[in-house]
């Protein structure tokens, strides 16, 4: 009689693994088969950030070429907050049919971990680098006001202030208010930093005089070239060729200095691959098109398109780097 029972129990237990292998069989069919269709509808590119920044500028620099090449519209929604959280947060939780895109910054995926102490997803897990977009530098921009025209007269008049300065940055753990800490710390001066909800709003109130100085992603070269604010460097290992009559920081007396940053596109964990692959080849390719290139450099902005093993290995190493620096100085977000 037991012997009838065990039997019956295995034979019950071997139609149950049938019965899931065929499930999950049907499953990936029909991922496969979503994938092949894919797209038949608009896609959403969250843009974790304020518009007329950095993320918004290669967001739009790429939408139309996108758009074009995947047959569908491809909607930007801006949504900033949290240094990208927001918006991050919104992408992890969404269905992972690549149809919700996430541009977001590398200091949202490789900042904020060591920053906050809750995080609403994890970069690691919650997200598949889709490819790469940008290497974003950082430019030291001043007020036309500040009485230096280089960083060495910049940094005699910061310690002579007695840390009444204050600077602006596009958030708590941007990759600007990042490279404001690295330069008080190498420059040995005290300034107040004053978040902003993005970098657009941050540039205008040093426009207007409100801060003294910030780290600018790029699209302030053309208030520089205006004649309504200074530029006295670059945060970059290397000049860049946006600027190249900029010296670097580490020119400047500060060897070793790198606030770059690599701006890209994330999906949901999840999404086939076939479609992230997709998605790599047409960003790439928008990426070389001449009338991109010319509107990202024109804002201080290098493309860098690379393969999705490259990309994932280079934000790999930005978290390492960044998690370093930001244990050191003790940063915090609240």
């Amino acid at each position: 009689m037991e012997t009838k029972r065990k039997r019956a129990r295995a034979r019950a237990q071997a139609h149950g693994v049938l019965r899931w292998m065929a499930g999950a069989l049907l499953a990936t069919a029909a991922w496969a088969a979503q994938a092949q269709a894919w797209p038949v509808k608009p896609i959403k590119l969250v843009v974790s950030f304020a518009p007329g920044g950095a993320a918004d500028l290669i967001a739009r620099s790429i939408e139309p070429g996108l758009s074009a090449a995947l047959k569908q519209p491809v909607i930007i929604e801006n949504k900033p907050g949290a240094n990208g959280n927001l918006g991050a947060e919104m992408v992890a939780k969404a269905e992972p049919d690549g149809y919700t895109l996430l541009m977001s910054s590398g200091g949202t995926m490789s900042a904020n971990p060591f920053l906050y102490a809750r995080m609403p997803f994890d970069p690691a897990r919650d997200f598949t680098p889709v490819a790469s977009t940008a290497v974003v530098r950082s430019y030291l921009v001043v007020h036309p006001s500040v009485p230096a025209n280089t960083v060495q007269e910049f940094l005699a008049w910061a310690r002579s202030q007695g840390g009444k300065l204050s600077y602006a940055s596009a958030g708590i753990g941007s990759s600007l208010h990042l490279a404001g800490e690295m330069f008080k710390r190498a420059g040995k001066f005290e300034a107040v930093h004053v978040p902003y909800r993005g970098a657009a709003p941050a540039l205008g109130d040093l426009m207007a005089g409100q801060v003294q100085f910030m780290f600018d992603s790029g699209p302030g070269l053309k208030q520089v070239a205006a004649g309504k604010l200074k530029a006295l460097a670059v945060g970059s290992p290397t000049r860049s060729p946006s600027a190249p009559q900029l010296p670097t920081l580490a020119e400047a007396g500060m060897p070793g200095f790198d606030a770059d940053t690599l701006f890209g596109i994330y999906a949901p964990a999840g999404v086939p691959r076939e479609i992230v692959e997709r998605l790599n080849a047409e960003i790439n390719r928008q990426l070389r098109e001449p009338k991109v290139q010319e509107v990202l450099l024109a804002a201080g902005l290098e493309p860098l398109p690379m393969g999705m093993m490259a990309f994932a290995e280079r934000m790999r190493q930005e978290r390492e780097r960044l998690g370093a620096f930001i244990r050191e100085a003790g940063l915090r977000a609240e």
